[in-house]
């Protein structure tokens, strides 16, 4: 379906069926929540998926066989569609405190559902905004757009980042990954070839990291020779590779003068209470221990001294 086509209403009731619990949830933290479920009340807990392939168990289930269709157990329902399916034994539980589980197990499902659609809508929502930009083309987007971005390079401006992560920080979406880019030696360009090739040493970068992107990455310079990037509900390892194919993108650029390299810092809000801009010191002070090993490394005065 080409959803550049449809109304956003109509994308969101007819697009949730591509997507499974590994891309709405992060499973490590359902798992925590289960086995603290278990432990609380004496439950036995399964999480299936639409079709029943079990994500997480705890507890004793073997020899058992979900029955989505005759017995579904709690259906974990995004906008309209199952995406899940939590089965529950009580047989550890005593007499008296079976109610009060069954309201646990309950709470449990709604709050599934919640996330799901918290995720599922955030990234819709992100995607169908970048593809209503690229249909439209109208001016007053673009200026729009003009106003948020950063002249030199075209990505976000510091302002408008800021603003990126309160949002994100309100939807209370996590994991997001939090990366923090620093260009090595950019003051050595500037020295040595003066502005127009320092400037164009940043933009390179900035070509990079949008190169290397995918549509729900926030990237937004923040400083004269720094970037942050935010990769909501970032899949597992998604962030490494991210940092990994920039590195590499900047060591096979191919330039008479420019020697692009970035230090980079990566860390990761996996609360909703934690606010994205008290984790920013957090990956600068990781990428401060990323450029020290860089700058130290074998051949690196080497290839960034190749001018002469």
């Amino acid at each position: 379906m080409n959803y550049k086509a449809v109304p956003f209403e109509q994308r969101i009731k007819d697009n949730v069926k591509n997507y499974g619990m590994d891309h709405l949830y992060q499973i490590d933290a359902i798992a925590e929540c289960m086995k603290a479920l278990h432990a609380l009340s004496g439950l036995e807990v399964l999480l299936t998926e639409r079709h029943g392939e079990k994500v997480v168990s705890v507890g004793n289930f073997a020899g058992f066989t979900p029955d989505v269709v005759g017995e579904p157990g709690r259906k974990i329902r995004v906008y309209g569609r199952t995406i899940a399916h939590l089965y529950a034994k009580n047989d550890g539980v005593a007499l008296e405190k079976k109610e009060e589980a069954e309201n646990l197990l309950d709470a449990f499902s709604h709050m599934l559902s919640h996330w799901g659609e918290e995720a599922y809508l955030h990234r819709e929502t992100a995607i169908y905004a970048d593809e209503l930009e690229d249909k439209v083309g109208v001016k007053h987007v673009q200026t729009a757009r003009g106003e948020n971005e950063d002249a030199l390079t075209g990505v976000f401006n510091k302002v408008y980042f800021e603003e990126r992560m309160r949002v994100i920080d309100r939807a209370e979406v996590v994991p997001v990954a939090v990366i923090n880019f620093n260009i090595n030696d950019w003051k050595y360009v500037n020295d040595r070839f003066g502005d127009e090739e320092s400037d164009r040493l940043i933009r390179t970068i900035a070509d990079i990291l949008k190169q290397e992107k995918k549509p729900d990455y926030v990237i937004g310079r923040v400083d004269g020779d720094v970037f942050n990037v935010l990769i909501p509900m970032a899949e597992d390892g998604e962030a490494e590779d991210y940092c990994w194919r920039v590195k590499r993108a900047c060591q096979t650029f191919e330039d008479e003068i420019l020697a692009p390299s970035v230090a980079c810092g990566l860390v990761y809000k996996r609360n909703v209470e934690e606010m994205l801009a008290d984790k920013l010191p957090d990956a600068e002070y990781e990428m401060f221990n990323n450029k020290f090993e860089i700058k130290n490394a074998p051949g690196y005065r080497e290839r960034l001294e190749k001018k002469k």
